[in-house]
């Protein structure tokens, strides 16, 4: 069982709130521009005062990142906003914001410098593994032990300990 698992229970909380931004005209790719921008504004603020108490912002964040991807896709999916642009945005958007939230840790914990690039790298990868495996099976896999969800899991348990 990974945490992906939990993903319909966190839709089902979160669909009243779709419906609501449907409604209001807010896109699928309105929702992703604005996880990107929160991203990288954390992630510059982490870069620049690079306080270790600061860093418990990150689980919060990363919540809040994870619902909004959640928000992204019930909208693109349920409301036909589905688009190339969109499923572009939405795999580009999950690497720069994995990058500009966690290449910080580095100023932090310089001693750990390769340990933090090896999981950025390995995080790229399965988010690349996976878009490529959607191009040649047509399916998208997002569970396991590196998935999004449980590598947010990982890093925010990680974060408060």
């Amino acid at each position: 069982m990974t945490i992906y698992d939990l993903k319909p229970k966190f839709q089902s909380l979160l669909r009243p709130y779709v419906i609501k931004l449907y409604q209001k005209g807010v896109t699928a790719n309105q929702v992703t521009l604005f996880a990107l921008v929160l991203s990288i504004l954390v992630g510059c603020l982490l870069f620049l005062f690079p306080i270790p108490q600061l860093f418990l912002i990150l689980p919060i964040i990363l919540f809040i990142r994870m619902a909004l991807n959640a928000i992204d896709g019930m909208l693109a999916k349920e409301h036909n906003q589905k688009s190339p642009l969109g499923a572009i945005l939405n795999e580009a958007s999950d690497v720069i914001s994995d990058v500009a939230l966690y290449l910080p840790f580095i100023l932090v914990f310089p001693h750990a410098y390769w340990w933090i690039m090896l999981a950025l790298f390995l995080m790229i990868m399965t988010e690349f593994l996976g878009v490529l495996a959607q191009t040649l099976c047509a399916i998208r896999c997002y569970d396991g032990p590196m998935g999004k969800s449980d590598s947010i899991y990982f890093w925010c348990v990680r974060i408060t300990y």
